[in-house]
């Protein structure tokens, strides 16, 4: 093998993310990668003597820095453990961040750690986010987080037609099927019964959720991947760490946090599980969806492995009665396992 065969290739990005860090100190030590996500976003570290710290890449051409650093702010005000903001330059689209180590949950249950304990360290943050949210928000400037109502919803389920339809059936979807799609999940969303809206961080499970040592009770829970926060049902974030698209969640686990916030919320107990239900199935749909299009359309197929999850999930939810619209559309289009009902 030659040289040139093993050259690597040109980073103008990286390169330009060095630049940017020699500009603020030129102490900084070349940054090296630390991986992607599910979006165009980068991540890098680096370090300056002792201090190590994390440099996000987001090309603005595809992704916007303002909302992450809009909602770290409001993480910050309600004391929880956001990564600080060290520098920033949006017009080239990097952040330079706290640096709050690799002990994600997922890590850390995968070492051994007590699922039940960190489930319920989650589960605690989240509440105090919610609880904080209620007696402090207004005077968070809410007004620029988009309302996460039945519209944001809807335009979310149609991934799934979007992307998982063609790829089961190997055609687009017809109008007419498309039609009866939207209408049952418009008839589902417009009988979920009122709650007051709080911060909705949207991802909000173990890959998101840092372990850090220097932090007692919730102050211990790091919260990543925030950026999309939306204002929304209290009932989502819960939905999303206990039925996680990327982690089987003990049946234990589920039940006892599900029991804890329904004992321990300010909410109506038949709206909160109503909701629960509801933005579970929303939720999975949604996921089908965005893991088919980041194979199909991004060359990231590593999601697909938990299409099978997904489908368990999803066929669980479709039982409850508060879906029922919905569950009689997949029950005429698909089996228990995603693979196209006969025709």
């Amino acid at each position: 093998m030659n040289a040139a065969a093993i050259e690597p290739r040109p980073d103008p990005r990286a390169d330009a993310l060095n630049h940017w860090l020699r500009e603020i100190d030129p102490g900084f030590a070349p940054a090296w990668p630390l991986g992607s996500d599910a979006s165009f976003r980068r991540y890098f570290r680096s370090r300056r003597g002792d201090q190590s710290v994390v440099i996000m890449d987001a090309p603005p051409e595809r992704e916007d820095i303002g909302p992450f650093l809009q909602v770290a702010g409001i993480l910050h005000a309600l004391g929880l453990r956001a990564p600080r903001i060290l520098a920033s330059d949006p017009a080239r689209g990097f952040l330079l961040l706290e640096d709050l180590g690799d002990r994600t949950f997922t890590r850390a249950l995968a070492a051994g750690a007590s699922e039940s304990a960190l489930y319920r360290l989650a589960a605690d943050t989240l509440h105090a986010l919610q609880l904080r949210w209620a007696q402090q928000g207004p005077g968070l400037e809410p007004s620029g987080l988009p309302a996460y109502g039945p519209e944001l919803l809807l335009r979310e389920v149609r991934l799934f037609v979007d992307w998982y339809w063609p790829e089961a059936w190997g055609h687009a979807a017809e109008p007419a099927l498309r039609s009866e799609y939207e209408q049952a999940w418009h008839e589902t969303l417009a009988a979920l019964p009122e709650l007051p809206p709080t911060l909705v961080l949207r991802d909000f499970h173990v890959d998101n959720l840092m372990l850090l040592a220097d932090g007692q009770g919730v102050e211990s829970c790091g919260l990543l991947d925030f950026q999309d926060a939306v204002l929304g049902s209290p009932a989502y974030d819960l939905v999303s760490l206990l039925e996680d698209a990327r982690r089987d969640v003990s049946p234990q686990v589920q039940e006892a946090l599900l029991d804890a916030a329904l004992a321990t919320g300010p909410w109506p107990r038949a709206a909160f599980l109503h909701h629960y239900r509801v933005l579970g199935v929303q939720r999975t749909v949604k996921i089908i969806g965005i893991f088919t299009r980041l194979a199909r359309r991004d060359g990231k197929p590593g999601y697909q492995v938990h299409q099978p999850r997904l489908w368990r999930l999803l066929d669980r939810g479709l039982r409850a009665q508060e879906v029922a619209p919905v569950a009689r559309w997949f029950r005429s289009h698909f089996d228990r396992a995603g693979q196209p009902c006969a025709r």
